[in-house]
């Protein structure tokens, strides 16, 4: 595969940002294999955002030659606190983890899974810990404390200021070329690159992908542009605040009854949770969507070839939001059913999955 193709495959969507793409290129052009990994902490259930849209990604890093490692965050999870700090649940949950992306076609052979508990064994993992540590400022250390899902006044522990710079060092552990994580992950990655050669590693190429809206309405409606990226990075969807989640195994009644509820404001295609799964994932997996019309826009079934053509019908009002809705909900429907089916078969899939079910999630 030309080095052309490979590009196109690492920058099409979800992806939205690449540090960058002269870096990449040459990575490409010197290393037959790089090495991409993305990192999850195993606390709770799957939502489309960590399970479709991630393996989107890793299916195209797969097909460009790329090796990818994926990092369960066992002890991330525990720093915060998640299934009650109980390391016995938390790898129970990266179980149930691994089960939900075999069932989403990414198989145990094709990527290499890497447990906390694993990696942590080793002296020289704690020795890069350090490194970091002692090149990070406390003010930065809790600037950064986006990437645990928390704000800088969160900060109340020691551990909580550890997570960056053992987030930092397991790429550097890991042997990571591409650091191919959600965009919410940016200051992390970008600190390995600012002190990568300084430490005497590498500078890694970092590949951020979309964060997959919620399906709540934003705290503040309009969303006023001075205020824009603060509210953004609040309404991802999130396994912590289910009533903004479709999980990838709900049955088809909860994921038509989450999208009848879901915000979807006419014409409008800005932080549009619906039109956000139409696009990221409706056209990533069909080529083409049909929405039957309301009576009053005609009652005929409309065919959509493409997102924007589809989103351009939106913006004019020739979409009523309950048909959009109707339309998503029964693609995703179908598009899900052999998650639900691989749960239903698979004992151990099955067993994880009521587990998950039964524990608290926080945040």
């Amino acid at each position: 595969m030309d080095i052309e193709r490979k590009m196109e495959l690492i920058t099409r969507e979800p992806t939205v940002e690449v540090i960058t793409l002269e870096d990449l290129r040459e990575l490409l052009e010197t290393k037959e294999r790089p090495i991409a990994y993305n990192g999850f902490e195993p606390s709770g259930p799957v939502h489309l955002g960590t399970g479709l849209i991630c393996v989107y990604k890793v299916k195209d890093l797969l097909k460009a030659g790329v090796k990818v490692k994926v990092f369960l965050a066992t002890y991330h999870a525990w720093i915060n606190n998640k299934l009650g700090g109980d390391l016995s649940r938390i790898r129970l949950a990266a179980l149930h983890f691994k089960h939900a992306w075999r069932s989403l076609g990414i198989s145990e052979d094709s990527v290499e899974y890497v447990c906390a508990d694993e990696l942590y064994d080793d002296v020289e993992y704690w020795r890069k810990v350090l490194l970091i540590a002692r090149e990070l400022s406390i003010t930065r250390a809790k600037r950064t404390l986006e990437i645990a899902g928390r704000k800088e006044f969160e900060a109340k522990k020691v551990a909580d200021l550890m997570y960056t710079p053992m987030q930092v060092a397991d790429i550097f552990h890991l042997g990571v070329d591409i650091c191919q994580l959600g965009s919410d992950q940016r200051k992390a990655n970008v600190i390995a690159r600012e002190l990568g050669l300084k430490l005497g590693y590498w500078k890694p190429v970092c590949v951020h992908h979309h964060l997959l809206q919620g399906l709540a309405p934003p705290p503040v409606w309009p969303i006023p542009n001075e205020r824009k990226g603060e509210i953004f990075s609040s309404i991802k969807m999130s396994k912590s605040k289910p009533y903004t989640a479709i999980y990838i195994y709900d049955s088809p009644e909860e994921i038509r009854a989450k999208l009848r509820k879901a915000f979807c404001p006419p014409k409008e295609v800005e932080y549009n949770p619906v039109l956000d799964i139409t696009r990221y994932i409706i056209f990533r997996e069909k080529d083409r969507l049909e929405v039957k019309l309301s009576a009053k826009l005609g009652g005929k079934v409309k065919e959509y070839l493409s997102y924007r053509e589809l989103e351009e019908d939106y913006r004019k009002g020739l979409i009523h939001p309950l048909d959009l809705k109707e339309a998503v909900a029964e693609t995703l429907i179908e598009i899900l059913e052999p998650v639900r089916r691989y749960f239903s078969s698979n004992k151990e899939a099955l067993k994880t999955l009521e587990f998950i079910k039964g524990v608290e999630i926080t945040r």
